[in-house]
């Protein structure tokens, strides 16, 4: 296949890699004309991926001409900025036949949607032509041919396997799924629980804390998935509580790594004012609060989190707020 990734950030990057190794002709697009040229200069992303050599037959670019054409579309971009990119390229890579990948894990916060709904709004293409690519895989660890297993999903079995087929090697395991509206919300959703355990490893809380975080976070993302018409199944598996764990437990986390700052005492403006690259949790709580609020579903570790993030709550009185809530039953 002819293959365009667009974003030349540490997962674009890896993923044409991946695609290169696959046999297929690779073209990565960067925003910056100055990163491509680098790029093609040094064979190597110093920024997001250093000491990781790219292949001679990668092209990269920033001319959008060079997009045109293309069999399958990767759109590995910050989950915010999709739309806006997206629509200055669509007169070059929009047409019937293609396939557009989200390789993003996040919510559009002014619209409340998906991704691949951005994707699919912005270019006018139908949504089974969009797949959710997702799952745990830290960037870092792919570049090195680490065995990775992730999810590819589509409202049409065909293009799901399409994307299938097009990323697997055996060192990267693409599992299919129709569950687009699950795998996408765990993905992002999990990023919101992933701050909340770096605040755990600093704020002089322990495993017992960072276990029911985790297992009462995905019982949220459960919660809210299936009232926006998603499987439960899916949330036991690699986009849910796989990339859950991975997100949650890695030194790789951008989202662990803000939890473990705001644990420390830190502010949230300088934290990211400081960050290279995006953490996608912090804008996603901000919408996964609205969706529940929106859609009347109880998430109380996101409404915690939001306050934290964006109000200067002490951590230690969110958790204690969390533990001191009226009883439950574990399953409601």
């Amino acid at each position: 296949m002819n293959a365009a990734v667009i974003g030349a950030g540490g997962w674009g990057t890896a993923l044409a890699r991946v695609l290169d190794e696959c046999g297929h002709k690779v073209t990565l697009w960067s925003r910056r004309e100055e990163f491509a040229k680098l790029l093609r200069d040094t064979r190597e992303n110093t920024f997001y991926l250093p000491g990781i050599l790219l292949s001679s037959s990668i092209e990269f670019t920033h001319a959008v001409d060079a997009l045109s054409g293309n069999d399958l579309y990767v759109f590995a971009l910050p989950s915010q900025e999709t739309q806006s990119v997206v629509r200055s390229l669509s007169e070059h890579i929009s047409h019937s036949n293609a396939i557009y990948v989200s390789a993003s894990k996040g919510i559009e916060l002014k619209t409340l949607k998906r991704v691949t709904e951005v994707i699919s709004d912005a270019l006018g293409v139908d949504k089974s032509q969009t797949v959710a690519l997702s799952g745990p895989s830290h960037a870092e660890e792919v570049a090195l041919n680490v065995p990775t297993a992730i999810v590819a999903a589509s409202e049409d079995h065909a293009t799901a396997r399409e994307v299938q087929k097009a990323f697997f090697r055996p060192y990267f395991r693409v599992y299919s799924s129709s569950d687009v509206v699950g795998v996408e919300l765990a993905g992002a959703l999990k990023n919101v629980i992933a701050i909340c355990a770096g605040i755990t490893d600093t704020a002089g809380f322990g495993d017992n804390t960072k276990a029911a975080l985790m297992t009462r976070g995905l019982a949220e993302m459960r919660r809210l998935g299936i009232a926006l018409g998603a499987e439960e199944h899916t949330f036991s598996g690699l986009a849910g509580l796989g990339d859950l764990v991975a997100t949650c437990g890695s030194k790789h986390s951008r989202n662990r790594f803000v939890g473990e700052q705001i644990g420390n005492g830190r502010k949230l403006p300088d934290i990211l004012n400081e960050m290279k690259m995006i953490a996608e949790g912090v804008s996603t709580t901000e919408s996964a609060k609205s969706l529940a609020e929106l859609h009347k579903i109880e998430m109380p570790i996101v409404q915690e989190t939001f306050k934290i993030l964006f109000e200067n709550k002490d951590p230690r009185q969110a958790t204690n707020d969390l533990m001191t809530r009226d009883l439950k039953s574990e399953r409601w």
